[in-house]
């Protein structure tokens, strides 16, 4: 399955509008391009709705809102929905600012996403009307562990049955869920944690993944987890001793790049739930 998610992003080569936050925004288009997607980056209003129009899926990713790309995000998701394009949100940093959690929540209730994409504390934020966001990190008191795992996958079931959307949260261990079942995947490698962008770049490419397999969002969204996170793996195999953090996050940029359907089958660790 893994490997068919996969070789259908290379045979298809979505196209994909991402309106991201400005930190991240090369390495979100370059893993894109990696991936075998193509990425367009454009977030004026005057620009959008054009712009969604001609691309098979829209990334929106909070994370550096303004006065300009709020009412952006809610234009090209309302277009994107009436062409029954995927959409992914990526709420980074709901729950550490109001104008961050209150965009994302009303984001939620007039724009329907395909996936919704973010670490626990922020989805936690945006299931629970609250959450110990700090800056973009999960708080460690939200952390999912092997303890926590089993409450954590029945609120990620509970969360996409409310939202009709895959719910993906990421860190350690990930959740992949819809309202019935879900993926638990244990690829990655601490080292990810070190660098920026590795949650912004999974959205962009899970935003591929969703486009080139249709009907098949939830094993999308899986795949895209098990990809990010077996080529983290790999880059940190790769890296020489004098090697940080930047060499790394260019390491796992390239790792997508050469990835195939058979080495990410054979890498992707996961069970359902």
């Amino acid at each position: 399955m893994m490997k068919e998610m996969l070789n259908n992003v290379r045979k298809t080569a979505p196209l994909v509008h991402n309106i991201t936050n400005y930190v991240t925004v090369n390495d979100v288009a370059n893993i894109l391009l990696a991936c075998g997607g193509s990425p367009i980056m454009s977030d004026d209003p005057g620009d959008v709705e054009e712009i969604t129009s001609i691309c098979g899926g829209l990334n929106i990713n909070i994370g550096t809102l303004n006065a300009r790309t709020i009412p952006a995000m809610f234009l090209a998701g309302q277009k994107a929905n009436e062409l029954g394009h995927p959409v992914l949100l990526d709420p980074v940093g709901a729950g550490a600012s109001s104008l961050r959690t209150n965009t994302a929540y009303d984001l939620m209730e007039k724009v329907q996403f395909t996936v919704i994409r973010g670490n626990i504390s922020e989805i936690k934020t945006l299931a629970l009307g609250e959450g110990t966001t700090k800056g973009v990190d999960a708080d460690v008191a939200d952390a999912v562990t092997e303890e926590t795992l089993s409450g954590a996958v029945e609120f990620a079931k509970k969360f996409a049955a409310k939202t009709q959307a895959v719910v993906a949260i990421t860190g350690a261990i990930d959740i992949v869920a819809d309202g019935e079942k879900a993926y638990v995947i244990r690829n990655g490698h601490a080292m990810m944690g070190k660098i920026t962008g590795t949650g912004c770049m999974l959205s962009g490419m899970m935003t591929a993944f969703l486009v080139a397999n249709p009907e098949n969002s939830l094993e999308a969204a899986a795949a895209a987890v098990c990809a990010m996170g077996l080529a983290g793996e790999r880059a940190h195999e790769r890296l020489a001793p004098e090697d940080g953090n930047s060499t790394y996050r260019n390491k796992i940029i390239d790792e997508i790049f050469h990835m195939t359907g058979e080495i990410l089958e054979s890498g992707a660790k996961y069970e359902m739930r």
